[in-house]
């Protein structure tokens, strides 16, 4: 039988990255945490956690993590039907920071009884932590299939390529070329962030090599544009009334980018998970394509 308190203290000091975090989260002392560490590693024979900063888990870790928080999601469900009633479950989901900021946190207000933790990945790497077991359910510009996991399409998020009046004048008055792609600063979320590429692509040939700027914000990169820093793909919710009133302008007009989002989630926690998977189908229609 494996120990649920030592199990807990695993999954604290991995979701924390510290034996002391982890001891604060759960209401107990470092000592405490370590012991429990201790004694299940001697209980399993290998090594659970990887000592540093931050404090991760090793695969087999990892393994015990996911069955733990599943049996926690299956615990929550049992107790929606007992008189008592259920506690707040904590649910981990990856989501892009764009879906985030423009129809996720609608979905997560609509639902009620659970916490959220969140992990913000870009659309085509947030499918890896769900294959990991490290969240119960994901928003991922992959269709799968992922074994273990249920897919359901939600839509397509539209970006268009945008920059201010005033940028447009000074890096693309003849409008957009290879040569003022070449040189006009562009704006890009994080390394893993492949949307003005893929764009640039799309219109003018791939292997272009452009100068930009790495703002890990979406509101940031709204501002941004805005303030004549760089051009940048953003979302059609976050820029609409600022394309409308002529703040924003479309650096080619008319040539959109379509992002195709799923909803993948643990096929064992669907149950648990339910309330959260139709206000996000709810939240999707209202905003996606």
């Amino acid at each position: 039988m494996l120990d649920y308190n030592q199990l807990a203290a695993l999954t604290a000091i991995h979701r924390r990255g510290s034996f002391d975090l982890a001891a604060a989260s759960l209401s107990v002392t470092p000592s405490a945490i370590s012991q429990r560490l201790k004694a299940l590693e001697e209980h399993m024979g290998t090594l659970l956690i990887c000592r540093g900063q931050p404090c991760t888990a090793t695969p087999p870790g990892l393994r015990l993590i996911r069955h733990f928080e599943e049996v926690m999601l299956l615990e929550a469900t049992l107790a929606s039907d007992l008189p008592q009633g259920p506690a707040p479950m904590t649910i981990r989901i990856a989501v892009n920071a764009d879906s985030l900021a423009t129809w996720v946190l609608p979905a997560l207000a609509a639902t009620h009884n659970m916490l959220f933790d969140l992990v913000i990945d870009d659309q085509d790497h947030s499918q890896d932590w769900l294959r990991r077991g490290e969240v119960s359910a994901a928003i991922t510009s992959h269709p799968g299939p992922l074994q273990g996991c249920d897919t359901l399409p939600l839509g397509a998020l539209r970006y268009r390529a945008t920059a201010s009046p005033d940028f447009m004048v000074r890096w693309m008055p003849e409008g957009i070329s290879r040569s003022s792609l070449a040189r006009a600063p562009a704006l890009t979320f994080s390394d893993k962030d492949r949307l003005q590429r893929d764009w640039i692509a799309a219109q003018i040939g791939p292997g272009l090599v452009f100068p930009t700027h790495r703002i890990a914000s979406s509101q940031g990169f709204v501002d941004a544009a805005l303030l004549g820093l760089g051009w940048g793909m953003n979302p059609d919710p976050l820029i609409t009334h600022h394309l409308t009133a002529g703040r924003l302008v479309e650096i080619a007009p008319d040539t959109p980018l379509d992002v195709p989002l799923y909803w993948q989630f643990a096929r064992l926690t669907a149950a648990a998970i339910a309330p959260l998977t139709h206000a996000i189908r709810q939240s999707s229609e209202k905003f996606l394509l």
